[in-house]
């Protein structure tokens, strides 16, 4: 048996043809190389209310028509199919911004109400999260994820092109006193300003009780203009930290989460923290990847970086049962490749940037 450079066995493809038999009809949520799906990333709208630099242009998008996004109904049925006949155990709500759906909340408590019960998060900018916090807990939301990639308020207004720093704040706060913890802030750095933000952010998490996410900037900008010698690496990441901090691995298993955990120890009068690295490109973890992504218009996609889809949409608006629905769920796993391929001299950019995708 041959291995991938991911560690994954090999399997026997004909350029153009698939020639790895069918998928599995029951069981688990598998692909060619053993690795189960178990969570489900779930975009409820391609909108967003800030124009970060590293996602999209500054005079935005053109959106999605509506008449083309999974309604409540739609997306309550595919989240049901996930969790009691594939084995989903973790369903995430992203966007775009997915605040912007006014029927978060219907949605998260439909899912929460599933049999057996999956975890329930949220990744989400934070803008009108204040004022939503106490409903989304009480609809069953378990967990969150605030995007902020800076607590310098000119340069969090350079990089999404809004002033709105404060509100973030706000959100993270009222996150905090709704009891959704552990909170996680997730930061894209800047190429410029990102090795002092990210001791800045931090500092800041730590005194606040949050866990700094750093992920690595990736190819899935709307301007296709990403350029790996520009992006600070995870590795850029630790060395301006390090000055700062004392930084010892985390001991526990990683298993398949998408970040290196570190201790963080600044000194006797600062708490003690973790802080974590999302290395995608410089040290990707594809070998263990267990996610499984539906788009807001209703497309499945198995990797954030594939280059095709599967139109559940059609299937459910065209009259499919729950048999045939689950049937392409299953072949569409079935298929993913071995890893994104952003190192491969032939790397293709996605179509479609992140905000279209779902994070």
């Amino acid at each position: 048996m041959t291995l991938t450079t991911l560690g994954l066995p090999t399997v026997p493809r004909r350029e153009g043809v698939d020639d790895i038999g069918a998928a599995p009809a029951s069981g688990p949520l598998v692909d060619t190389y053993g690795r189960v799906a178990t969570d489900l990333r779930v975009s409820l709208t391609d909108r967003c209310n800030l124009r970060c630099t590293y996602c999209m242009p500054a005079e935005g998008l053109d959106w999605l028509p509506s008449r083309h996004l999974l309604q409540p109904d739609e997306l309550i049925r595919l989240i049901g199919l996930g969790v009691t006949r594939l084995g989903i155990t973790s369903v995430r709500f992203t966007g775009g911004e997915p605040l912007l759906a006014r029927h978060l909340e219907e949605v998260v408590a439909a899912t929460a109400g599933l049999r057996p019960r999956p975890e329930i998060a949220l990744t989400t900018n934070g803008l009108g999260l204040a004022h939503r916090a106490d409903a989304l807990v009480a609809a069953g939301l378990n967990r969150i994820n605030v995007s902020l990639d800076s607590v310098d308020r000119a340069h969090f207004a350079a990089i999404t092109r809004r002033d709105r720093l404060p509100d973030v704040l706000a959100a993270l706060d009222a996150a905090q006193r709704a009891g959704m913890g552990p909170i996680k802030v997730n930061a894209v750095l800047d190429p410029t300003t990102g090795r002092d933000d990210v001791v800045n952010l931090l500092r800041f998490c730590l005194q606040h009780g949050y866990q700094l996410r750093v992920i690595e900037q990736m190819p899935l900008d709307a301007g296709h203009q990403w350029q790996r010698g520009a992006a600070l690496t995870a590795d850029d990441v630790l060395a301006a930290l390090r000055p700062h901090f004392r930084l010892r691995p985390d001991p526990a298993p990683r298993g398949s989460a998408p970040a290196e955990l570190w201790l963080v120890d600044e000194g006797p009068d600062t708490p003690a923290g973790k802080v974590g690295v999302i290395a995608s490109v410089s040290h990707p973890f594809c070998a263990t990847c267990d996610r499984t992504r539906l788009t807001a218009d209703g497309q499945l996609r198995n990797c954030l970086f594939a280059r095709e889809e599967t139109d559940l949409r059609a299937l459910l608006r065209g009259g499919a049962d729950d048999d045939a629905i689950e049937a392409a769920w299953r072949a569409a796993m079935w298929r993913k490749l071995p890893g994104h391929g952003i190192n491969d001299p032939g790397f293709v950019q996605p179509d479609r940037p992140m905000s279209a995708i779902g994070g």
